[in-house]
This record gives C-alpha cells, sequence and structure tokens, in this order.
C-alpha cells in the first residue's frame, strides 16, 4: 500500500514539474527549434557555403609573375598545366552529361575554372609591397646555380588567393621536375619507368563501407549527442532548483506531505526525461539529415552502398547508452544549479560545466584512444568512446557493461548529494552572506571567523591554475626547488585570502596546541595507513599502468638529488603547505556551512583529486580522510602535519635509501605481493590503525574546550 502512495506521490510530483518546465519558453527552444530547425539549417546553410566558397575559388583570377632565367620554362610549363586541367575539367562535364539519360539541356554550360593572369616583372618595382597590396599574388624567381635551375616562391599566407595560387604553383613544379627527370634518363639511355617506379603497389581498404561511414560518424555523433543532451538537460534542471527558489514556490513545496526523497526524485526524473526527449529529436533530426544526403549523392553519383539496417543494433545500444548517461548528467546539472538563487546565477554556475563536459567530449576527435577498463570509469569519455565503438562494429560487452553502469552509480551518487543539499536549510535559504567577499572593500569586511565557501572555492581554482601552469614550469626546470616554489604557491595564495578579508588565522588552520598524545597516536595511524595503501596501490598498478609510469617518472626525478633536501621539500614542506590549504582553510570553511562528514568527504576527494594520478587518487584520498578525522578529533592541525610528514617520509626513505632499507623492509621493494603479503600488510596495518585510533579518540576535544572556555573566563 504504501508502495502505491509513493509511486502515486511521485506522479504527481513528476506531473507538476513538467508543467512548469514547459511554461518556460527557453525549454521548449532548446527540445524543438535547435534540432528540428536550427540544425537543418546550419547543415544546408554549411552546404551552401561551402559551394560558394569553392565556386568563388574556381573563378579567381590569379596573378603571377616569373621572373625567372629559365628562358620561360616554367611560364609554358605553368599554361600547359592549365591547359591540361581544363581539357579535364571538360571530360569530367562530358561524362557526367552522357550518364544523366539525355537530361543536360543544351543551355548548359561547362563548369567556369580559375584563370591565370601572367604579371611582367618590370611592372613590378618590390614584389612584397605587391603581394602586401594585393596587386599579385605569387611572385616566382629563379636563376641558375652549380647547374641547376633554383626557384624562389613568394607568396602571402595569409590571405587565400595568395596561398592557393602558391598551391597551383608548387603543382606546376612538380610536374616540371618530373618531366625533367625523366627527359634526362630517356637522354642517358635509361628505362624510365624501370628507375622512377622500381615496385608496384595497390592500396586495399578490407574495412566496409558501414565501417568506414561508422567510423566517421563515430567521431561526430557523441559530440553531438553529448552537447544536445546537456543542453537539454541545463534549463530544466535551473528550472526546477534555482527557478523555483527565484519564484518563491521552494518553501510551499517543502511544506506539502512529501519526503525530500521523493522530491529529489520527482525533479530527477522531470530533468531526465526531458533530456531523453532533447537526445531523442537531435537523433531523429540528424538521421533525416543523413538519410537526405545518401539519398542525394545515391541520385547523382556512383555512391557507395551502405546497409543501413546493419546499424540498427548499434544505434540501438547507443539509445541506451546516451539515456544511461542522460541520469548522470541530469543529477551532475541538478547538483551545479541547486546552489543559485536565481536563474543568472545558476546560468554562471552551469558555464564551467559546460566547458569542462564539451572539452571531455572532444575525446571522439583524438585517434587511438581505446574504450580500456579505465576510460570506461571517466564521465562523459566513456560515453564517446563507447559510441565511437559501436558505431565501427566493435563490440565489447563488458565495456558495455561497465560503461553503464558507472553512469548510474555516479548518478546515484549525485542524487544521494542532492537529498543531502535539500536536507540542509543553510543551503537551501540561504541569504547571500557566504557569497564571494574577496571582492569587497577590505574597510566593509568584519573581522573573524572563516573564509566562506564561495571565497574559497575562487581561491582553490585559482591556486589549482597556478599550479597546472607556474607549479608544472617550476618543477621542469627547477626540479626539487621548483617542487618548493610550487607548495609556496599552495600556501600564499589561500593565506593572502584570508588575511585580506580579515578571517581569524587561528581558527582557520586550527591552530590549536593539541594533547600531547595526539602526536605518537598520529604516527601509529600514518603508519597504518602505509601499510594499506601498499596494498591498494598494488592493486591500482595493474588498473592504471599508464599512470604508474608517469608517478614513477616524477618521483624518480625527485628523488634524484640529496637526500635530507628531498626529505625537506618533499616530506616536510607538503606536510605543513597542504595541511594548511587542505585540514586548515578547506575543511573549516566547509565545516562552518555544511555537516561534518560532508565536508571531510568533499575535503578528502579533493584531496586525492589534486595529486592528479589515478593511481594515487584513492590512496591520497583514504589518507586525506583520516587526516581530516584527526584535525576534527583533536581540534589541532599539528598532528595533521605529523602524520602527513610521517607519510611522505616513509616513500623518501625507501627511495633515498634503499641499501639500509630493503634489509628491514623488503616488502617494500616487491613489484608483486603474495597472498601472505597481503595478508600481513592489512593486519599490520588495521592493528596500527587501530592503536592510534583509540589514542587519537582520548586526545579528543575535550581538552581543548575546556582550554577556550578558560580562556573566555579569563
Amino acid at each position: 500500500m504504501n508502495s502505491k502512495i509513493n509511486s502515486q506521490i511521485i506522479k504527481t510530483l513528476v506531473k507538476k514539474e513538467m508543467l512548469d518546465v514547459f511554461r518556460d519558453k527557453k525549454t521548449v527552444l532548446m527540445m524543438l527549434v535547435i534540432p528540428i530547425i536550427l540544425y537543418p539549417l546550419i547543415f544546408f546553410g554549411a552546404m551552401q557555403l561551402v559551394a560558394l566558397i569553392s565556386s568563388s575559388m574556381k573563378e579567381q583570377n590569379y596573378r603571377i609573375v616569373a621572373d625567372a632565367e629559365d628562358g620561360d620554362v616554367f611560364l609554358h610549363k605553368l599554361m600547359e598545366f592549365k591547359e591540361d586541367e581544363d581539357a579535364s575539367a571538360q571530360t569530367s562535364e562530358q561524362g557526367a552529361a552522357d550518364a544523366s539519360d539525355g537530361e543536360a539541356s543544351d543551355t548548359d554550360e561547362a563548369e567556369e575554372t580559375y584563370e591565370i593572369t601572367i604579371v611582367d616583372p618590370d611592372s613590378v618595382s618590390d614584389y612584397e609591397t605587391a603581394l602586401n597590396e594585393e596587386e599579385i599574388d605569387v611572385y616566382v624567381s629563379g636563376q641558375p646555380e652549380n647547374g641547376k635551375m633554383q626557384y624562389e616562391i613568394y607568396y602571402l599566407s595569409s590571405e587565400t588567393n595568395s596561398s592557393y595560387a602558391a598551391n597551383l604553383v608548387m603543382d606546376v613544379f612538380d610536374a616540371l621536375k618530373e618531366d625533367q627527370t625523366k627527359q634526362l634518363l630517356a637522354e642517358a639511355g635509361m628505362d624510365v619507368s624501370a628507375i622512377l617506379e622500381p615496385i608496384g603497389y595497390e592500396k586495399n581498404d578490407t574495412a566496409s563501407s558501414e565501417q568506414s561511414l561508422g567510423s566517421i560518424m563515430g567521431s561526430i555523433l557523441p559530440f553531438m549527442l553529448v552537447i544536445s543532451l546537456l543542453m537539454g538537460t541545463m534549463y530544466p534542471a535551473i528550472d526546477t532548483t534555482a527557478g523555483e527558489r527565484e519564484r518563491g514556490t521552494l518553501e510551499t513545496v517543502l511544506t506539502l506531505p512529501v519526503t525530500n526523497r521523493q522530491l529529489i526524485v520527482s525533479k530527477f526524473i522531470t530533468v531526465a526525461v526531458i533530456g531523453m526527449m532533447s537526445v531523442l529529436l537531435n537523433l531523429l533530426s540528424m538521421g533525416a539529415i543523413a538519410f537526405y544526403m545518401y539519398g542525394i549523392m545515391d541520385m547523382q553519383t556512383d555512391a557507395i552502398s551502405f546497409d543501413l539496417t546493419k546499424f540498427i543494433p548499434a544505434i540501438l545500444v547507443c539509445v541506451l547508452a546516451v539515456f544511461a548517461f542522460s541520469f548522470f548528467i541530469s543529477a551532475v546539472t541538478m547538483c551545479v544549479t541547486v546552489f543559485a538563487r536565481s536563474y543568472k546565477e545558476a546560468n554562471n554556475y552551469i558555464t564551467p560545466l559546460m566547458l569542462v563536459v564539451m572539452c571531455i567530449s572532444y575525446i571522439g576527435f583524438i585517434p587511438n584512444v581505446e574504450l580500456t577498463q579505465t576510460m570506461a570509469m571517466v564521465p562523459v569519455a566513456n560515453i564517446c568512446l563507447l559510441i565511437k565503438n559501436i558505431l565501427i562494429f566493435k563490440i565489447d560487452y563488458g565495456a558495455i557493461a561497465l560503461v553503464l553502469l558507472s553512469n548510474i552509480a555516479y548518478a546515484m551518487i549525485a542524487i544521494l548529494f542532492l537529498s543531502k543539499i535539500y536536507d540542509s536549510e543553510a543551503i537551501l535559504f540561504a541569504d547571500g552572506k557566504g557569497g564571494i567577499q574577496l571582492f569587497e572593500k577590505r574597510e566593509n569586511l568584519k573581522k573573524g571567523g572563516v573564509p566562506t565557501v564561495s571565497d574559497v572555492w575562487f581561491v582553490v581554482a585559482l591556486t589549482f591554475l597556478l599550479m597546472l601552469y607556474v607549479g608544472s614550469m617550476l618543477q621542469l626546470r627547477f626540479g626539487l626547488a621548483g617542487l618548493f616554489g610550487t607548495q609556496m604557491i599552495l600556501l600564499l595564495i589561500p593565506l593572502a585570502l584570508v588575511v585580506y578579508t580579515k578571517r581569524d588565522i587561528r581558527q582557520t588552520y586550527g591552530f590549536e596546541k593539541p594533547k600531547w598524545t595526539a602526536f605518537p597516536g598520529a604516527v601509529l595511524t600514518a603508519l597504518g595507513a602505509y601499510c594499506i595503501n601498499i596494498v591498494a596501490s598494488m592493486g591500482l598498478v595493474r588498473l592504471f599502468p599508464e599512470s604508474v609510469e608517469i608517478v614513477e617518472t616524477t618521483f624518480s626525478d625527485l628523488m634524484s638529488g640529496n637526500g635530507l633536501a628531498v626529505l625537506l621539500v618533499v616530506a616536510l614542506t607538503p606536510a605543513v603547505c597542504e595541511e594548511m590549504l587542505f585540514r586548515g582553510v578547506i575543511l573549516h570553511s566547509l565545516q562552518a556551512r555544511y555537516r561534518v562528514p560532508s565536508a571531510i568527504i568533499a575535503t578528502a576527494v579533493l584531496f586525492g583529486i589534486f595529486h592528479m594520478s589515478a593511481v594515487k587518487f584513492l590512496p591520497t584520498g583514504f589518507l586525506g580522510l583520516l587526516l581530516c578525522l584527526i584535525v576534527w578529533k583533536t581540534g589541532s592541525i599539528y598532528p595533521a602535519m605529523v602524520m602527513h610528514f610521517v607519510n611522505n617520509a616513509i616513500s623518501v626513505a625507501v627511495s633515498c635509501w634503499p641499501e639500509k632499507f630493503q634489509k628491514i623492509v623488503p616488502v617494500l621493494y616487491q613489484d608483486t605481493l603474495s597472498t601472505a603479503d597481503v595478508l600481513g600488510l592489512c593486519a599490520a596495518g588495521a592493528a596500527l590503525l587501530g592503536i592510534g585510533g583509540v589514542i587519537l579518540w582520548k586526545s579528543g576535544r575535550a581538552e581543548q574546550k575546556k582550554a577556550r572556555q578558560g580562556t573566555q573566563e579569563v
């Protein structure tokens, strides 16, 4: 009975959301106008434009100056080349007319071709000026050198006519060179054919016509589908989240006798269904254009025949894949737009997502990118590569299942995140005070507290960009010293934000004195985490072998310096700088606005992403999770710094002093782990984590609260 009531509630909510969305003209325009009207107009307009450009290029008059001391050999060959092309064009037109079953009338004229005007060299005082002022298109000079003619071709690549004429001149020289080579060989009494063509070969394409067509479609279609799906879900997502908030109806909806989960599911279904409808309309529109083009080619030329029925299974799988992807992209767009308070703000939020999705969807145009197990887990890219493979009839059922399941799993995670947001009144009914304060006048800012989440996201994005551009250049040029400079970026940019916005440095970074037992607890926790991460890393090595090579190359370059210097830069500096950014600024700002579990998980995930390696994401994310828990439990950042240092120091010691540590812990130097090694490391890691966790738990916040209360009383 409850399930029937729940389904009826969701149906009612979906109907309500659908009516709200379709009242918005933007959604209707995006769904109908673009695929049904705009795509054909763009396509046929592009065809007309290409035909116009091609026709205009053939009707051009190219002005060529021949100033060569070759007895007009080049000029004669140029005109001969032009006459041969005219004769070839007339032959082609006559053949086409004969093949048209007598339908061509007497009024049909021969296709116009380009004209060549030979400009007198004496009329050109300065060829560079003449080229720049477009008085001529190509200037050819030449003089004998070492018994042969040496020609120079001057043209203006920035001008289309000049560039086209230069290509024409190059073709003439190729023909002239071939003629003279044959003449010299014949005069020497040699067999011209045997010398110039010592072998014969023929290129045979074994791909079927359907595979060739699928290869072309596989590069273009995924990009078009992904973008159309994103555009189709964007406006419904904005309307069901920010639009409802802007209209002031969100409070009314939340007072209804429905659960947050029912509300989220109904909104998600609405956005996903509209996205699917948009994709289907796009597929129908593009399919109609393709059928039209195929029909035109079949009537006008001897077009290659295609058995379009062979594409039916591929199209069905493509539709299924796009539907799975629509779940994911619908949930993601809603996660982004739910933070906005108006349509305008939601559009600003959605723009970065559009750019990211567009950039990733270009992967279909990149050759030799395969749908591996790794790529099958990458959102957007997995769908593009799957559609590309299906259209060339490369069917891998394991990859299909992995792509579909991963997109559904990502969508479920995003929906859970949405449900958490709708449980948070601080997010749904934000008053705007959590916006970016970095651009406010400093005298208008109040002292105290931690940075706003908006400020933190802005500074984190800026810091990561500087890391990618400036930091990578520093490391490539200066090595270990460059890594130190990169860490300073992580430290100084967020610190500048904290100082400028008058935030409380002690509260923001967690500069509290912990109980002394927190430090040995942090060391034991670090050792336990290192043991667990060894096992995890060995498993990830098999999944991401290409990522391992990059990490090993980068790591070996850094470890080639002095051991103590490496320990300082690779172990100590990140333990301070990265902790102040992640467990300081980011964690405390998120913790001030969101629930503690959400803040900890978000910080840990961001810490894993920061290291930009598929093989390091899970180990560093796990380490980041433990570091966040330590800061939250002890109320101080110092134990987290100690744990981070110990973790990095072990890696440095193992790499810089292998002759000493290989005798102590030989398991760290093995390429593969036996079952006994895995069990031993897991047991040791669990024991160390347990002991360290108990010590840290007893070093909790009680002492910090007493100390703060005592300070306030004083």
